[in-house]
């Protein structure tokens, strides 16, 4: 009983994060479209934008920052394999829990506990770009960061769950 209702919150916590990378699929199309025409602007017509210069960048950010949690979920991140794979599947279980709780939760929780304040110093200051003709709303993006090392903390919980889970067949079918 008690492992259905983790499978279902790591289930959850999985379909957040396939959400958060439709999101940054979304972004990363937007960008491309954003990109063609503003390099079509500057390079056929002579016309610039800072606001769409800005705008880029503010979508690469969406699109990186959601995608670490959906990286993870789909082991697309970085990792020695040279070393894992020769690992048996009971000991990379144990490697993935190890690194989970020990880096990855970690290092979110840094990031998150560092990043409060300067997010919320920028909304309380209403932050824009300093640059005349960027973007209002700076805060906006900042806060991404928050949401986005806050996925990554869900999803390597997410990830823990199911090392755990895979672990108890692993013993299950020892016992076999």
């Amino acid at each position: 009983m008690k492992n259905r209702k983790l499978l279902k919150l790591s289930y959850i916590i999985d379909e957040t994060s396939r959400w958060a990378g439709a999101v940054g699929a979304f972004a990363s199309i937007a960008l491309a479209l954003l990109i063609v025409y503003d390099a079509t602007m500057r390079y056929a017509f002579h016309e610039g934008s800072v606001a769409l210069q800005e705008l880029e960048w503010h979508l690469f950010d969406v699109l990186f920052l959601l995608g670490l949690a959906y990286a993870l979920k789909h082991d697309k991140h970085v990792r020695v394999d040279i070393l894992y794979v020769r690992f048996s599947p009971r000991f990379k279980e144990w490697v993935r829990v190890a690194t989970m709780l020990l880096f990855v939760i970690p290092l979110g929780l840094l990031v998150v506990w560092f990043s409060w304040d300067f997010t919320l110093q920028s909304f309380i200051q209403h932050e824009g770009s300093p640059d005349p003709g960027g973007l209002c709303c700076r805060y906006v993006i900042k806060s991404f960061v928050i949401v986005a090392f806050g996925l990554l903390i869900l999803q390597a919980v997410s990830e823990t769950i199911k090392a755990f889970y895979r672990l108890e067949e692993l013993k299950e079918e020892g016992r076999r």
